[in-house]
């Protein structure tokens, strides 16, 4: 049994009173020692927290007798105790920065394909592609085979990016993320742009790594916290396709580039690490 569990979720639903949603979780997370991160918005909650499988429980629990978020779907993996420095709940505009204006997400979003869906597509060699909406350095260290990365820095970049992606209106695709909250908004402005047979993964990457580990997936998967990056599940013959920014030998090891404002993450092997330490530092 692992010491620590990492549970992460989010939900779109109308809140009326945000900051008196972000009261009561904070009280309860404090109450069981959850460290982690928050945020509430008139739109909904998004939220990753760690603590002791028993405070994890207790704080299901919560969630489960509140009507308002009893249906959410609770992803899980290993923790490791110091996934985050301290507990943080935040009530901001948006769950997720899109920046594109206001959307009835429930309405206007694409249609969820669930994870075995996506392996019988792979499996009888569907004519589809797979659109990553992570950012770029995420979809680095691992992604999906027929994957289309837009290149995006930040989240928020996607509007600005629509324009390059009109090959692929009429097209079947599929758009990806680590839990499923970017598809789930991303999807209400990529069909409002036209994009004609889209759909999204359902419940994010994360649930199909652990439903089939090791299957049209490579690499691993980046996660916000100081982990930096996790398998989901152990899996045979995994293979490393990221590549160190300085040298393009394999590696998962993330760190921060000083070089730039605001600094960029990127891949680097221990070696080039070893030559270029003066301005990389450990992501926290």
């Amino acid at each position: 049994m692992n010491d620590f569990i990492i549970i992460l979720f989010y939900k779109f639903i109308p809140l009326a009173d945000p900051k008196a949603v972000a009261d009561a979780h904070r009280a309860k997370c404090a109450e069981l020692g959850l460290v982690g991160r928050m945020i509430v918005a008139p739109e909904g909650v998004n939220a990753t927290f760690e603590g002791t499988p028993a405070s994890i429980e207790a704080y299901k629990e919560f969630l489960k007798n509140d009507p308002m978020f009893a249906d959410v779907v609770v992803k899980e993996s290993a923790g490791i105790g110091q996934a985050f420095p301290k507990l943080s709940v935040r009530v901001r505009k948006e769950v997720v920065t899109l920046g594109a204006g206001m959307f009835d997400v429930a309405k206007e979003t694409a249609t969820q394909l669930p994870a075995e869906e996506l392996e019988r597509w792979y499996e009888n060699g569907e004519d589809f592609v797979v659109l990553d909406l992570r950012n770029d350095y995420e979809v680095a260290s691992g992604r999906f085979d027929k994957t289309i990365d837009p290149k995006l820095a930040n989240f928020r970049d996607l509007p600005a990016k629509i324009a390059e992606l009109g090959d692929l209106k009429d097209k079947k695709v599929v758009t990806v993320c680590t839990g499923g909250i970017r598809c789930e908004k991303a999807t209400c402005l990529l069909k409002r742009e036209g994009f004609s047979n889209l759909y999204q993964l359902k419940d994010g990457i994360h649930t199909y790594m652990k439903e089939f580990p090791g299957k049209h997936w490579n690499g691993t998967l980046f996660v916000f916290d100081n982990r930096m990056t996790t398998d989901v599940v152990p899996t045979e013959n995994k293979v490393v396709v990221g590549q160190c920014f300085f040298c393009e030998g394999p590696t998962e090891n993330y760190y921060s580039d000083d070089r730039t404002r605001p600094s960029k993450k990127v891949l680097c092997c221990q070696d080039c690490y070893a030559k270029n330490g003066s301005h990389l530092r450990t992501v926290n």
